[in-house]
């Protein structure tokens, strides 16, 4: 009997490295970018009044042609919404939650809390625990093999998800509390070698004193875990979380003949660029090779920044680094919010009988709002595992949104909250269809908060504050808003004397 159960496993090995075995579930690969904002990239997610993109000089800049790539097999959301900054945007992803409920508010820093001088007492400074349902928890139980390779920063080194093999991943290489490398060559160790952020990057040794950039070290490592999945017949979900594009700014010598420097181009624009052509080649080395191992078609693909960009480009507020947009990484403007996400088959098939079962436009523009809460649930959907009975999500399935209809169903509002300083400083966002709200609670001065209110359809590259034009429009948002931070139980800003700072309702 023994024999021939391993007679059985090696025959199913060798069918499945062909290709041959069919499966009833597919795969999942989701493809994140660190830091990469909506403009980093040579594919226009910028559209006009009717969904047609527009091209703008920033595309003409980076090269990412595998980006290009996959829009072409899939769907691309123009207004696709994250946090603004690292840690609360991988707490949503994997949580389902919005920042405000899951209290992870800020970036973890990893040694010390950082809740930064009026910031709240009782954020998330923990951020994911052993105990949460995450979505790769819910996939593991129902028989994938789930694979964390590169960036997690989940907690603080102290806690638990500082190894995302306790919130629910069966694999995890590269990945720590700590939210950037201190280098991405190998002949640094990433910062091993040279001691800088040496914890930051566990488990690529192997790599250590040889050429190969930190990038191209997680694609191979990924690769190697999907052989291993396939070999065992097991379908897999495969977080494939770059370092890149986060600082430092260094050389992917590879590509630096692309980008000749320029009178007056920003010191590390070069070098940022290569970074993002790097994480472009990464995403075309993973669908030739799920497609050399026979798997493609099986394997759904999500791409997605973490948060608005942080190109070296222009200066915190101005008009550059998301050009045209306005902000950045850490800001409450749409250069801040506003990420690349595009869903695809790895390897578009209309007869494959997973791809019937989800079916995704080719070619097509998303222009109805989404945000990252909603990979939690579309990652089950598309695996046909039931939501946790319980847990609470702020997300909901792209499925119709991803055959590019408009779903009435799907929520029409985001709230961002960041009770702490950062880029930006003590804020709330809140937009509801074409209406973008911002509050600042001015911690030193907290009987005077400021108001913002833009019309995005009319202006949105956010150039018109109607605040006090709209008076009407602007007391509405502020309700919706208040509304919104109760029902997910938000944490606020403290004053100088440590009370808690409760919005203010504008007197117009």
């Amino acid at each position: 009997m023994k024999a021939f159960k391993k007679i059985c496993l090696s025959l199913t090995s060798i069918l499945s490295s062909f290709g041959v075995m069919s499966q009833d579930r597919p795969n999942i690969m989701v493809f994140l970018v660190d830091d990469m904002g909506l403009m980093d990239t040579s594919l226009e997610f910028d559209v006009d009044a009717d969904g047609n993109p527009l091209h703008h000089p920033l595309n003409d800049w980076y090269h990412t042609p595998n980006m290009e790539r996959l829009a072409n097999q899939g769907i691309r959301f123009s207004t696709f919404y994250a946090q603004s900054v690292s840690s609360p945007s991988r707490t949503s992803i994997m949580t389902g939650q919005n920042a405000a409920r899951h209290r992870a508010t800020n970036w973890i820093n990893a040694e010390s809390n950082n809740r930064c001088q009026y910031g709240p007492y009782d954020w998330n400074w923990n951020g994911i625990s052993d105990t949460d349902m995450t979505y790769p928890r819910a996939l593991s139980d129902a028989g994938y093999r789930t694979i964390h390779v590169g960036k997690a920063h989940f907690s603080n080194m102290y806690a638990p998800g500082a190894d995302p093999r306790n919130i629910g991943f069966d694999v995890n290489i590269a990945g720590s509390a700590i939210g950037h490398p201190g280098s991405y060559h190998g002949e640094n160790g990433y910062g091993w070698i040279k001691g800088q952020r040496a914890r930051a990057v566990p488990d690529l040794e192997k790599y250590h004193n040889t050429n190969t950039f930190l990038t191209d070290a997680l694609t191979l490592e990924a690769q190697a875990e999907v052989k291993k999945a396939v070999d065992q017949g097991m379908p897999f979900y495969l977080n494939l979380s770059h370092y890149a594009v986060h600082a430092p700014f260094e050389t992917d010598e590879r590509f630096i003949d692309h980008y000749p420097s320029y009178d007056g181009m920003p010191k590390y624009a070069d070098a940022f660029a290569t970074l993002i052509e790097g994480q472009d080649k990464s995403l075309g080395d993973m669908l030739d090779y799920l497609d050399s191992i026979g798997v493609a078609e099986n394997t759904l693909v999500i791409f997605l920044g973490d948060n608005g960009g942080d190109a070296p480009l222009g200066d915190k507020f101005g008009h550059t680094s998301a050009a045209p947009f306005r902000g950045k990484k850490g800001t409450e403007y749409e250069g801040g919010m506003r990420v690349p996400f595009i869903m695809a088959w790895a390897k578009p098939d209309p007869a494959n009988k997973l791809q019937q079962k989800y079916p995704i436009a080719r070619g097509a523009i998303q222009t109805q709002m989404a945000t990252i809460m909603d990979i939690y649930p579309t990652a089950l959907s598309a695996a046909g595992v039931k939501l946790p009975k319980g847990h609470t999500l702020d997300g909901s399935d792209l499925k119709t949104l991803a055959v590019g209809r408009k779903d009435p169903a799907h929520r029409d509002f985001f709230l961002m909250h960041f009770p702490h300083e950062n880029y930006g400083y003590y804020y709330t966002v809140y937009r509801k269809g074409d209406w973008k709200f911002i509050y600042y609670y001015h911690p030193e001065d907290p009987g005077h908060p400021e108001y913002k209110l833009y019309n995005l359809a009319a202006d949105p590259y956010e150039d018109h504050d109607l605040a006090s034009q709209e008076k009407a429009k602007l007391r509405e948002m502020f309700h919706l808003m208040v509304k919104q931070l109760n029902l997910e139980n938000a944490t606020y800003p403290v004053d100088k004397d440590g009370f808690q700072l409760l919005p203010i309702e504008p007197k117009v």
